[in-house]
């Protein structure tokens, strides 16, 4: 029986994955995919989710490869990154830079109708309604100065 040749690292989607990990968890590195959607992947692929991704052969790799490509019309509505964009009104899976590029336009769009979460990004405090009274503070620290004899 002879050792089987480990790649280390895995292209998928314009992202190297790392090869030394389980199936799952090296596809929950991509951006936009975390580990249920990950999971659903390896299932539609037909993969054992906790072999490791390096030691697959081409054909598990390449379906694994369309399954990601493919995701949108595999899955219902529901189990997308983003369910209704702005602009188009469709349902999408963004993965990668693409995800990254949506959430800095949506920032932007946020700031430049002056909403409240906008507003708040535009200060860097807190968006979703934590507090700020104890915690999260920036700038210099401000304490009490013990009095000296």
């Amino acid at each position: 029986m002879e050792e089987q040749e480990i790649k280390y690292f895995v292209r998928v989607e314009n992202a190297d994955l790392d090869g030394t990990k389980a199936v799952q968890i090296a596809l929950a590195g991509l951006p936009g995919i975390g580990m249920h959607t990950s999971g659903v992947i390896a299932k539609l692929a037909v993969v054992d989710p906790r072999a490791t991704l390096g030691l697959l052969d081409d054909e598990h790799v390449d379906r694994i490869r369309e399954v990601v490509t493919n995701y949108k019309s595999n899955v219902p509505t529901w189990m997308l990154n983003r369910q209704k964009d702005v602009y188009s009104g469709e349902a999408k899976q963004l993965l990668g830079a693409e995800l990254r590029m949506a959430i800095e336009d949506d920032i932007n769009r946020m700031r430049k109708i002056r909403c409240y979460r906008g507003i708040r990004h535009e200060t860097n405090q807190k968006v979703r309604g934590q507090r700020t009274k104890s915690t999260g503070r920036t700038g210099t620290t401000v304490g009490v100065s013990k009095k000296r004899n």
